[in-house]
């Protein structure tokens, strides 16, 4: 069993511009009062308990029904380990949690040596070359739709963000795919560039699929990111 991190939970019923202040603000009296806090989990739960504490990386967890752009962007400039994640209620009786955005602290950076395609796709940082560059050159254009735009990583696919996913990409041997929020019937469809996957499973949000195989096609895909990117404002 893993040993339990200090963190924090900041939790707002609607969106709020003082929530990451906030829980800012109150993981960082958490980490002035350590020996309170240890104190409290000895008698609480024991020695053993709060031996295991860890306090290197601390995270704060903000939960709301939404959040601004201007959250999106000071986590990434933030030294602190951040997730930032939107709740849905379905009834009385169900909640669904999104992952708006996650950043790591400097406490939890990969050891791993950073190379040239490190901010790629995640699926795309073991290819080399050809489609390393490629994936660079999504990557780049994809958060250079605007300043409210973050990635994040997932198993499969990196997803891009303005509150929600508006583009997914992810990698196979020979090209990228990326799966846009688009409308497959506004667009018109071109064998072998485009396609409607409605329906169809696939990892990643969106029904209007892209092959690119090379970086013309990131070009030919300008249009479709942009309107893709608006169609989730």
């Amino acid at each position: 069993m893993r040993a339990p991190a200090v963190g924090n939970l900041e939790y707002k019923r609607s969106t709020d511009p003082g929530v990451l202040s906030q829980g800012l603000f109150y993981l960082a009296w958490l980490m002035d009062h350590r020996t309170e806090f240890q104190v409290l989990v000895r008698e609480r739960l024991g020695v053993t308990a709060a031996s295991q504490v860890l306090w290197s990386a601390p995270r704060l967890i903000c939960v709301a029904g939404d959040f601004t752009r201007y959250d999106l962007h000071a986590i990434r400039e933030h030294r602190r380990s951040i997730d930032l994640v939107r709740y849905r209620l379905f009834g009385e009786h169900h909640i669904a949690l999104e992952t708006v955005a996650s950043v790591a602290g400097q406490a939890k950076a990969s050891p791993r040596p950073r190379r040239r395609g490190a901010d790629a796709p995640a699926p795309a940082r073991q290819a080399s070359g050809a489609m390393a560059e490629l994936a660079a050159a999504v990557d780049e254009v994809l958060l250079g739709l605007g300043e409210d735009v973050s990635k994040v990583r997932r198993k499969q696919y990196d997803a891009y963000q303005r509150l929600r996913n508006f583009a997914c990409v992810t990698a196979r041997q020979d090209k990228l795919l990326a799966y846009l929020k688009a409308a497959p019937a506004a667009v018109d469809l071109v064998s072998g560039f485009t396609r409607d996957v409605t329906g169809l499973g696939h990892h990643g949000t969106g029904d209007l699929e892209v092959q690119l195989h090379s970086e013309k096609d990131v070009e030919r895909a300008l249009d479709l990111f942009r309107l893709s990117y608006v169609a989730v404002a």
